[in-house]
């Protein structure tokens, strides 16, 4: 194969890539096929230069798909926020398929008539009830209800209602908790309250609002674990879903429209040289970080440009630089620069660890104080 040839293929998996990486961050279509007509070109001049060239298909295998360092971040601190609220509440973790349905009154009416035996106007007058919500006052109107207060299983289901917003009031949580009436699951195992996590604010995703809803649903299931259980033991249970996916989705969409940005690379050092001929210095700096339990990078060239060095810094979110310099070294100095405000000290290579080691826990400590992306 000829080296011209050689080159065109490289240019067309590189094309190709390009490709599948706009798929993949959901570009505009006008975009993809852009790029897509330029991989068709240097498919086209492949066939000019090889009378039986190899046919190049872009394929993604069933079932299966890609996730760019963007989208992996995302999820990762998705999940990483969601484990940490958890384990701050004492919970344990497991992993297991989980499947919450709701259903709306129309499907839960139809099911009463065609499947309980329940008569139309017996199920319109429970829709009655099921249009009603707010807090612990509809919960005392209930109770005083002429029907409700005749039936135990009523008075039991509010006065429970009536606890759980009492505690939710101890807890803080109150104005974020309603009552609501026409909550119902799709699942028959659920023995007492059932919920919903709604998010009741619209979310800016470039310049238009949009609604979220539910990304969370659960309940209570008393008698679910005693089924397993030979005496049949209630043993109280709650639990709770998390439509994570939703929120990806969200997250996704706004990294797309520019209002959020994410840091795909969790390096907070990155060891860079002014001068040539600095390489075996740098590996050595960064093995001394790396065996210090810090994060840090480097470029792997010989004799990386000064301005491309600081250049990946920026792009990929590493908040600090240690620059080496011939005349630094030789006064025992090193330089760190803080890529944000580009400003830069000069510190004893002595103490280089030691000094990094407190500007990061600064830098995480902001981070964890910043505002959450709207």
């Amino acid at each position: 194969m000829s080296e011209l040839q050689d080159n065109l293929l490289q240019k067309i998996k590189d094309q190709g890539d390009l490709v599948r990486k706009l798929k993949a961050a959901k570009e505009s279509s006008e975009k993809i096929q852009q790029e897509v007509t330029k991989l068709l070109g240097l498919k086209a001049q492949l066939g000019k230069e090889d009378a039986a060239p190899s046919k190049f298909v872009l394929k993604t295998p069933k079932g299966t798909r890609d996730y760019n360092p963007q989208q992996m971040t995302i999820r990762n601190n998705v999940l990483q926020k969601i484990i940490t609220v958890f384990k701050k509440h004492g919970a344990e973790c497991i992993d297991t398929p989980v499947f919450e349905l709701k259903s709306p009154w129309e499907e839960v009416r139809t099911e009463m008539i065609n499947e309980k035996g329940v008569t139309p106007e017996a199920a319109d007058r429970i829709g009655e009830y099921v249009r009603l919500n707010g807090g612990a006052e509809l919960a005392d109107k209930l109770l005083q209800d002429d029907k409700l207060s005749k039936s135990k299983s009523a008075i039991e289901g509010l006065d429970g209602i009536k606890l759980l917003l009492h505690y939710c009031e101890l807890f803080g949580i109150k104005d974020k908790i309603l009552f609501d009436l026409s909550l119902a699951r799709g699942l028959d195992y659920y023995t007492g309250v059932i919920y919903e996590a709604v998010l009741t604010q619209p979310i800016k995703i470039g310049n238009e609002d949009q609604t979220v809803g539910s990304i969370a649903g659960g309940g209570r299931y008393d008698n679910l674990v005693g089924m397993f259980d030979s005496k049949n033991k209630q043993v109280p249970c709650v639990g709770v879903s998390i439509g994570v996916e939703r929120i990806f989705s969200v997250l996704e969409a706004k990294l797309a429209a520019g209002d959020i940005s994410v840091r795909t690379s969790d390096v907070d050092v990155y060891v860079a040289s002014a001068q040539k001929n600095f390489l075996e210095e740098r590996m050595k700096i960064c093995a001394e970080l790396w065996g210090a339990g810090i994060k840090t990078e480097q470029s792997y060239k010989k004799n990386p440009k000064m301005l491309n060095q600081l250049q990946h810094c920026e792009e990929n979110g590493i908040p600090l630089a240690v620059i080496l310099g011939e005349s630094e070294l030789k006064r025992g100095l090193v330089k760190i620069r803080n890529i944000s405000t580009r400003s830069e000290d000069e510190i004893p290579r002595a103490s280089l660890v030691e000094e990094l080691k407190s500007r990061i826990q600064v830098l995480d400590i902001k981070e964890m104080n910043g505002p959450l992306p709207k």
